[in-house]
């Protein structure tokens, strides 16, 4: 039921596609010819739904106010709804006496069966549902190997990616959108919720991002014309902006991942920093990919034989690996960077991650709730599949036993301790040849800089040396126990 003569609304379902530009359902709305109903459900209930973490909150209200504003200025409302998103569309539909339902579809675990549950409603009702790709670059049912199976290692599934046709040239926002004569009711936003209160603990976010569709347009800008040469080095150093900051962006779908690779490739055709960061757009792809094939992988470990790791419980460690209290400065600057922006350094996120598996053998879920918790991009394709990686369980070409070590990576990536003094402001008079390892500086360089270690600033809570021997042995008992089992 397409036909341009049926005036019947259109609902236009939005999800994590919080934007206007590069957006097929709604273009096929506009082109179908009658009214347009865009609606957000928050849907709290539903188990295949998932459920952002406070961050991820905080960050959906405000590109939910800057969506409100985009479709006013085009003179139709966005409408709030929350329940079940499969009952609040069917009521809508009945409600509107609508004719079609468009929305992006989702490669998240269990959507596929709630996508499938709405297309059976409409399917019996006469009204017309259509599903549109867009939350990936490729369609990850189409890469596959040449024995036609699913990629688990990045480098060959990124060539077979680039093997395949150039995605689509990015969609114009519509010029205008038809509204409807009488807009079904909507919910408050502030109703919701959603923003912090008591304490306001995001309200540092405000000085690092701006969510919305103009503020990812802006983003990007800023990143193509300052930052994009030089990613390929500056990247790794998290005191310096060199980064592109457009994960929480693309997270909610302010911006399409195909904006953000045409964009790319023609601010500088063929530049070396260009082509590093489409292939961090190809880490998200093959994040995405993973999940798709092995849905469980956000709980369960990808090599199944890490399942019987030796992992340890301390709550004491835990707390001080949150709060940025560990005693090496580098993990302390980057937990308190999360806490503080909502957002933290790539390089750093390995970092931690590598410190709280492997130093202090926590599992990995730990981190993963963490972040998920704090991030404003927590995802979970990416979440998962890097603190996998992080855990040597995941899908990686590279030895599972790589352990980072925080002051070797302090000292190379932030040699004169610029980012720790940022986030670590009691250590900041110390010299930077101390800076790195305050616990090994000698006791007039500490008094000097107003330290008094166990007081103004903690003892580390583990060594690096024995920890890392532990880690080792962990990862012996699985390999043993692999081989038992062969």
């Amino acid at each position: 039921m397409s036909d341009t003569q049926d005036n019947s609304p259109t609902i236009l379902w939005h999800r994590r596609d919080l934007r206007l530009r590069d957006h097929l359902p709604l273009s096929k709305a506009v082109e179908r010819g009658a009214p347009v109903i865009p609606v957000y459900i928050l849907d709290r209930t539903s188990p295949e739904i998932e459920k952002p973490g406070a961050a991820s909150l905080w960050w959906l209200h405000k590109s939910l106010v800057a969506l409100k504003e985009a479709y006013e200025e085009k003179g139709l409302p966005l409408i709030l709804r929350t329940g079940p998103a499969a009952e609040v569309l069917e009521e809508l539909a009945k409600e509107t006496k609508a004719g079609a339902l468009y929305f992006h579809r989702s490669i998240l675990p269990g959507e596929e069966a709630l996508e499938q549950t709405i297309a059976n409603f409409c399917n019996s009702k006469d009204i017309e549902c259509r599903r549109f790709r867009g939350e990936t670059l490729f369609d990850p049912s189409e890469i596959r190997t040449g024995s036609d199976t699913a990629y688990k290692v990045f480098t060959p599934f990124w060539k077979a990616c680039l093997e395949e046709p150039e995605p689509a040239e990015p969609l114009p926002i519509p010029h205008s959108i038809k509204a409807a004569e009488t807009p079904p009711a909507s919910d408050n936003l502030e109703d919701w919720a959603l923003l912090p209160t008591k304490p306001d603990w995001a309200k540092g976010f405000h000085e690092h991002f701006r969510p919305g569709e103009e503020g990812a347009r802006q983003s990007l800008k800023r990143f193509l014309n300052t930052a994009v040469s030089n990613y390929k080095k500056m990247r790794d150093y998290p005191a310096v902006d060199g980064t592109s900051r457009l994960s929480p962006h693309l997270h909610y779908g302010e911006i399409s991942i195909r904006d953000c690779w045409h964009q790319t490739k023609a601010a500088k055709p063929g530049d070396k920093g260009g082509e590093a960061y489409l292939r961090e757009l190809g880490w998200r792809e093959f994040c995405y990919h993973l999940l798709h094939h092995w849905p469980d992988m956000e709980e369960a470990p990808f090599r199944p034989e890490f399942a019987s790791y030796p992992w340890k419980r301390n709550k004491e460690q835990l707390t001080a690996w949150q709060k940025g209290q560990t005693g090496y400065p580098i993990i302390d600057a980057a937990m308190r960077q999360l806490w503080q922006t909502g957002w933290m350094h790539n390089r750093l996120r390995m970092l931690v991650g590598s410190f709280l598996v492997k130093n202090l053998m926590l599992h990995w879920h730990e981190g993963r709730d963490w972040f998920w918790e704090t991030l404003v991009d927590a995802d979970i394709a990416n979440n998962s599949a890097g603190w996998q990686w992080i855990a040597g369980s995941g899908a990686d070409a590279a030895p599972y036993f790589r352990i980072f070590n925080p002051v070797t990576q302090s000292e190379k990536f932030d040699k004169e301790g610029a980012f720790i003094r940022r986030y670590v402001p009691e250590l900041k008079d110390l010299p930077a040849q101390y800076i790195h390892a305050p616990y090994e500086a000698p006791k007039e360089a500490l008094e000097k800089a107003g330290i008094t270690l166990g007081q103004t600033y903690p003892h580390p809570i583990a060594d690096l040396k024995t920890t890392r021997q532990s880690a080792l042995d962990g990862y012996e008992k699985v390999k043993a126990a692999n081989e038992e089992n062969e």
